[in-house]
């Protein structure tokens, strides 16, 4: 394949480095690098904070989002760096290939895709909501549509490729011995709504309830978005079988070295999300390392696990969904949970990581994007 020079527009929220641990941003660090190996020449459009080896970092942005000191508006300052990201890689548009897109949100760039010049790939990392769908069906059609997961194709329901997400499985391996009995979560702790309801997007209290239900220990691990959640529903039920690991802290602050660990001495890694979930890079990263996935049904999770292979699906609740019936473990809610925990050392976890190194290896995100590109290119698709 011709060596090419690429484009790639990052979120603004945060700098990306070797140690960044965030969904997006490590997936955009992996490819960057992975494209680098392959010999392409690649540029991030991102913080100026920013550092991969061997990319062009244009700063648009002193440092992330999250770190600027506060504003009267956020929004404002928030869309006005964006604005200022995507003119910035128009004027620059010449000196590259092909643009891919990853900016959050994905649709901003796409308002103004008339005015690239150049082949624009875009690729939806958000779960796809009524809105995202909307706005992404205004702006798409001059952009290629890229989906991480076929659950996402589906909700999105326009013209996309699927190109699974991949991590570096030769970082994520697992260690000589598991030793460790207990479970570990991996997640943001926010609250949001869904018809109206209160919501926990990635099912921490579901991971507390089980634990307190079966004795289990459990390891807590992520950034804490929403200070009250913390405070009322995690905080109260922290105890000696029940740890957060890490502060308290709006960032998730543990090294990518610590996180290893953490996945490679675990029992094995729960997952019992409460919305769509478009990929879950987390249950990849801990199967990788030798720790079984036990996962609600929904989004992503039947593509990425294997059940009773390298983990267990549960159905969350009894009502029908993709699936349901088929499953190992005929309970659903917090009974399937606790019946998984229990049968999980059936589980072999070198099995857990050959199917992540099958399946969602850098490489293979590398090669499905690569091959992208050049479609484009030789104008196979539009």
């Amino acid at each position: 394949m011709a060596k090419l020079k690429i484009a790639l527009l990052s979120a603004l929220k945060r700098p990306i480095n070797p140690q960044t641990t965030v969904s997006r941003n490590r997936v955009v660090l992996e490819l960057a690098q992975g494209l680098v190996k392959k010999g392409h020449k690649i540029t991030v459009f991102g913080t100026a904070d920013s550092h991969i080896p061997n990319v062009e970092i244009i700063g648009v942005i002193p440092k992330g989002l999250v770190e600027l000191p506060p504003t009267e508006n956020s929004f404002y300052t928030d869309t006005a760096y964006i604005t200022h990201a995507i003119i910035k890689l128009l004027s620059e548009q010449e000196r590259f290939d092909l643009i891919h897109n990853h900016m959050y949100p994905e649709f901003l760039p796409l308002i103004g895709a008339d005015l690239f010049e150049k082949p624009l790939i875009t690729t939806v990392h958000s779960q796809v909501t009524p809105e995202l769908k909307m706005a992404l069906s205004d702006t798409y059609g001059s952009s290629v549509l890229v989906s991480v997961s076929e659950c996402a194709r589906k909700a999105l329901s326009l013209n996309s490729r699927l190109i699974y997400n991949g991590i570096d499985t030769n970082f994520f391996v697992p260690n000589s011995q598991f030793l460790k009995p207990y479970l570990l979560f991996v997640g943001r702790m926010s609250k949001a709504k869904k018809n109206g309801k209160f919501m926990d997007p990635k099912g921490v209290t579901n991971a507390i309830e089980v634990a307190q239900k079966t004795g289990a220990n459990l390891k807590i691990v992520g950034n804490i978005e929403d200070k009250k959640f913390y405070e009322e529903l995690i905080a109260p039920n922290l105890s000696e079988k029940i740890q957060l690991v890490g502060e308290v802290s709006s960032e998730q602050n543990l090294g990518r070295e610590k996180m290893l660990a953490l996945y490679q001495n675990a029992k094995a890694f729960i997952f019992p999300i409460n919305w769509e979930e478009p990929f879950g890079l987390v249950m990849v990263e801990a199967m990788a390392s030798g720790a079984p996935v036990i996962a609600y049904n929904r989004g992503s999770v039947p593509e990425i696990l294997r059940d009773g292979v390298t983990g267990f699906i549960i159905d969350p609740d009894d009502e029908d969904r993709p699936g349901k019936g088929i499953w190992t473990i005929k309970k659903h809610g917090i009974e399937g949970l606790m019946e998984a925990i229990k049968k999980i050392g059936e589980v072999n976890r070198t099995t857990c990581r050959e199917h992540v190194v099958k399946n969602f290896s850098v490489e293979k995100m590398v090669e499905g994007y690569e091959k992208l590109y050049q479609e484009i290119l030789n104008k196979q698709i539009k």
